[in-house]
């Protein structure tokens, strides 16, 4: 009998940030309900030269024991429940080796804003990063709203009827079963519909905006069903509604424990893409948000 392939860890990345220490208690979580270990890594800034010649000011940490990682260690000690802990340091840019994280990973998750991050921005360059970049799904976490009492927990799927990605939808339904959350289906399709008239000018026309309603509902209806067999314990609300995508996604994540979004497949010969909703959603959204990438095809 040939032994178990091992489960995949889910990563956090520590930096010592308070939106590192929100994205650790997300990771335990999800650790905990994938039966899956951990690994707890903090990306160390090492000397870099300059253009010019001169080092950039660091610290040569590594003689010594790392703080952050010490820190994380000493936080979850005697803590009930935990998973599986392995701890690491990695040596590097971070903007480089936090996506980098992802390799053989089932999931990563970070903080929203890292320690360098200003107050105003939502979410560091490194979360961009690592959102475009990483081979695995990312979560990225922040605090959210509070969600209103007796609101049933959900996961909020951003569906793109015209370019839909099976993995993000498979995801979104998978997080759902694991959580006993429902899920919650945005689709949007621009909105309101104009047609042009025999004068010249462009008109709203309840009609044409009631047909496309309908056909952006029936292929979502269609690429939803085979999710819904393999996960007949899950909820499915779908709202498929005129407007912005981004907003609309912004909206819902008031009230959600995750928004699942997608990532494009890069037609470049470099690097890969975000599309526009991705990122602002990523930007503006309340709580976390995952972004999950397509499989290799």
């Amino acid at each position: 009998m040939s032994a178990e392939a091992p489960v995949e860890p889910v990563v956090v990345a520590v930096d010592g940030s308070v939106g590192s220490d929100h994205a650790l208690e997300w990771a335990l979580t999800a650790a905990r309900m994938r039966n899956a270990p951990l690994r707890v890594v903090h990306v160390r800034q090492y000397a870099m030269p300059l253009a010019d010649g001169p080092y950039m000011p660091t610290v040569d940490h590594r003689l010594d024991a790392d703080p952050i990682i010490d820190r994380t260690r000493r936080a979850l000690e005697r803590r009930p429940e935990l998973p599986s802990l392995d701890f690491d340091v990695v040596e590097g840019g971070p903007g480089r080796d936090v996506p980098r994280l992802g390799d053989g990973a089932q999931l990563l998750v970070l903080g929203s804003r890292g320690r360098g991050g200003f107050a105003s921005l939502l979410l560091g360059s490194k979360g961009l990063a690592a959102a475009r970049e990483a081979a695995c799904p990312v979560v990225v976490v922040r605090p959210g709203e509070e969600i209103k009492a007796g609101a049933e927990p959900c996961v909020v799927l951003g569906l793109d009827v015209l370019n839909p990605h099976e993995d993000t939808i498979g995801f979104a339904f998978a997080e759902a079963a694991l959580r006993g959350a429902a899920l919650r289906v945005v689709c949007a399709y621009p909105g309101p519909v104009l047609v042009y008239t025999a004068t010249g000018d462009f008109v709203t026309s309840a009609e044409a905006d009631a047909a496309t309603s309908a056909r952006y509902t029936e292929l979502a209806g269609e690429q939803l069903a085979p999710f819904q067999e393999r996960y007949p314990a899950v909820g499915v609300e779908k709202e498929v509604l005129p407007g912005d995508a981004a907003g609309l996604l912004v909206e819902a994540s008031r009230d959600a424990e995750l928004v699942v979004v997608g990532r494009h497949q890069s037609r470049m010969p470099l690097g890969r893409l975000m599309g526009s909703v991705t990122n602002a959603v990523l930007l503006h959204a309340k709580g976390a948000v995952a972004v999950v990438p397509p499989e290799p095809r």
